[in-house]
């Protein structure tokens, strides 16, 4: 994953209603329950199914790094849908995003303008429409390049051009990311 979309899966998991499970026998058991069955979550962690019934049974405690790292990633990608398509909905159709971030913000302008990169500490809300897209295209599974011009549109239409009022003929080249939040 990217930095745009862990921190849009860090976003999601601030609506939690209820805490995702801590031991590794109730994210499996939460795991085999959403894949229906033991042997899809075996094919989707890279493991054996007897492994999974392991730590069903609870002969397993333990995980390797590695192993549970992608179990608490799997499990968090299914951890209440309902309540993060609710979040989503109000993102999209009222609420809109903050995109709070510190990055190079370089510009394609007018002749006479200071058109360097430098880096720039930016907390901007965007409105519902770049929510909209910006969730679509995770959903999608867009690369972390696609969704990285979406944000880069957002913040050079609001931001830098203050929803059109100002500097027509901006680009901004939005690049070298040193951290990037997202809230809604």
């Amino acid at each position: 994953m990217g930095i745009i979309a862990d921190s849009l899966d860090q976003a999601d998991a601030a609506h939690f209603t209820r805490p995702i499970p801590k031991s590794a026998q109730k994210q499996m058991q939460f795991l085999v329950k959403q894949t229906k069955g033991t042997k899809a979550a075996a094919d989707l962690l890279g493991i054996t199914q007897r492994t999974v019934e392991r730590y069903l049974a609870g002969k397993l405690k333990q995980p390797r790094p590695h192993l549970a790292d992608r179990l608490a990633g799997e499990v968090r990608k299914r951890w209440q849908p309902r309540v993060r398509d609710r979040a989503k909905k109000q993102a999209v159709t009222t609420g809109g995003i903050i995109i709070d971030t510190r990055a190079r913000f370089g510009f394609a302008a007018a002749p006479g303008t200071t058109d360097d990169p430098r880096q720039r500490s930016i907390t901007q809300g965007l409105p519902p429409a770049y929510a909209a897209r910006l969730f679509d295209a995770h959903t999608a599974g867009a690369t972390e390049q696609h969704l990285q011009g979406i944000v880069a549109e957002g913040l050079q239409e609001v931001y830098f051009k203050d929803r059109g009022r100002r500097a027509h003929g901006l680009l901004v080249d939005f690049t070298d990311i040193d951290y990037l939040d997202v809230d809604y």
